[in-house]
């Protein structure tokens, strides 16, 4: 006879053993985070490309923009986005 009990403390250890290991990962990325944050703007401020420390860092532009701003660097607004252009038909009529 099968006790249930049996199987959901199993079951209960193995999502503790991932709940504790996942835990482990994101400290670890926390870590990783901080230290490439700060060597970005260290690069920036040597005076790097910001391109370069964004595909050398694998980090959005976003992100790394806000990192410098935070730091103090001087960083330009954004463009706002293009829209599309109304399309039109041969005819001139709107599509």
């Amino acid at each position: 006879m099968e006790i249930p009990e049996k199987k959901q403390a199993e079951a209960l250890q193995e999502v503790a053993r991932l709940g504790a290991e996942r835990a482990a990962a994101v400290n670890e990325v926390e870590r990783i985070t901080t230290e490439l944050r700060e060597a970005s703007v260290t690069a920036a401020k040597l005076g790097a490309a910001r391109t370069r420390i964004k595909e050398l860092g694998g980090v959005a532009a976003t992100t790394l923009y806000a990192w410098f701003e935070a730091a103090g660097l001087e960083v330009q607004a954004r463009r706002p986005r293009k829209t599309a252009a109304k399309k039109t038909t041969r005819g001139g009529e709107s599509a």
